[in-house]
């Protein structure tokens, strides 16, 4: 088979940590000589990278696997590769059901794309869900992000088996990749270019523990600091019973580790905590942010939290919302409790209506865009550093993000500057006026950083 004659599209759905396994998929399938293309049409065979980690996520994924098969009966497509996910939830379903599909690979098989894809252009089915236990965790990529930011997962998988939740029978155990390995790979993501490092995982404050017996994000952090000059480093995914004190004094003395931490609550009432299975109680939670916001100041803290979880009253309900406009995120979004079977919730007693679980959310959204609003009106006057990422044609404005904005999920500070000006560089831009979630200003000059 001459690989080079067929080409490869790409669709890649849910979070960053699911990108992340897209990009190796990429990088492997370039290796072997197929040739990757941005539009679907082009295609000989996509590979829908799937989530499924709520009811809607899953819906998606069968929504784009079914928009993919219009192609075969109208284009040139031979075959279509479902990962991911929901491949590795019901994977022998997506077989079976939906016909289109030509392959299946668990999320632990994703080394074996160029198998499955040699398989499927020859005419025939594959299955593949490996040992999770066994699965490779690193490997090179092709980064699909802007060449200025990139994802690195710095371990797989989930321990902490909270109720509501399917990731530790997807993903697996949890299992952190060794520091040098991820040393090496933010050296080799500094060299192409990344001036923003977002580290990810699961859980990442739990690094190292499988490992080396104890938390190691914060020593892990330091060394990545060390040895490359990346300007930001960014981590995601927190929990607050595991912010040591070595973290808060990392955010503190190092500069370059920017000042955001994400750090999901998902609720506030201990009974709701406790049925939830999360480790940390409501004391532990405002204990991490009193001593995040005490030792670091101006410290940016994005949360989120499930509201209308089974057995979820009004008082619970109150006793968050009081929460949130008393503590004040910086950055905060809601979900409303999605019923996951195979998940111990799923059995509990006294389920919530899903119109409950909306107006609730939407009560706890109105809370906190009251909140950010306020938040941001303080900012008017204020000289921030922004990481150019592209030009609007439409409000003829430059956009970007400051250390307080995570790509994809934060908002955006949009401004005007005299002359076009490089994407990935760092301005430096007066805020002048709020458009709800985001800033617009005016560039007032350079930023080295």
């Amino acid at each position: 088979m001459d690989r080079s004659k067929s080409k490869i599209g790409f669709v890649s759905l849910g979070c960053s940590k699911n990108l992340v396994d897209t990009e190796r998929m990429l990088q492997l399938l370039a290796e072997a000589g197929y040739e990757i293309v941005a539009e679907d049409i082009e295609a000989d065979v996509i590979i829908v990278n799937t989530c499924a980690f709520i009811e809607s996520a899953k819906k998606e994924s069968i929504e784009s696997i079914l928009d993919v098969a219009w192609l075969k009966e109208h284009r040139k497509l031979k075959g279509i590769i479902v990962t991911g996910c929901l491949a590795q939830r019901y994977g022998k379903d997506v077989m079976n059901e939906l016909l289109e599909v030509d392959g299946v690979l668990g999320v632990g098989s994703w080394d074996k794309i160029v198998e499955a894809v040699d398989t499927v252009l020859g005419g025939e089915k594959y299955f593949d869900r490996a040992d999770l236990s066994t699965a490779d965790l690193g490997g090179g990529r092709i980064l699909t992000t802007p060449f200025y930011t990139a994802y690195m997962k710095i371990a797989e998988g989930c321990d902490n088996c909270c109720t509501y939740c399917a990731i530790p029978m997807i993903r697996g155990k949890f299992r952190s990749r060794p520091m040098e390995d991820l040393i090496e790979e933010a050296k080799a993501l500094e060299e192409s270019g990344v001036k923003e490092l977002n580290l990810i995982a699961q859980d990442t404050s739990r690094y190292g523990l499988d490992l080396y017996g104890e938390y190691k994000l914060a020593e892990l952090i330091h060394a990545i600091t060390e040895q490359t000059n990346i300007p930001w480093i960014r981590i995601l995914y927190c929990y607050p019973d595991k912010i040591t004190d070595d973290l808060v004094s990392e955010f503190k003395n190092n500069s370059r580790l920017v000042k955001y931490i994400d750090l999901p609550i998902q609720h506030i009432s201990d009974p709701v905590l406790k049925r939830m299975n999360r480790h940390g109680t409501s004391l532990d939670i405002k204990d991490a942010i009193k001593r995040l916001r005490e030792n670091v100041p101006g410290i940016v803290i994005r949360s989120t939290a499930i509201v209308g979880f089974p057995g979820e009253t009004e008082q619970d309900f109150e006793e968050l919302c009081h929460f949130i406009r008393d503590i004040k995120f910086d950055r905060f979004g809601a979900f409303p409790y999605s019923r996951e079977e195979d998940t111990p919730a799923y059995d509990l007693p006294d389920q919530i209506d899903e119109q409950t679980k909306q107006d609730r959310y939407d009560i706890i959204m109105r809370e906190q865009l009251s909140v950010v609003e306020k938040q941001n009106e303080e900012k008017v006057g204020d000289i921030l550093t922004v990481l150019l990422e592209d030009y609007d044609p439409v409000s003829e404005m430059f956009f970007g993000r400051s250390t307080a904005d995570a790509p994809d999920i934060d908002g955006k500070i949009y401004f005007t500057a005299p002359r076009k000006l490089p994407l990935g560089s760092f301005v430096r831009v007066q805020i002048d006026q709020v458009l709800d979630y985001d800033l617009v200003g005016r560039y007032v000059g350079k930023e080295t950083v």
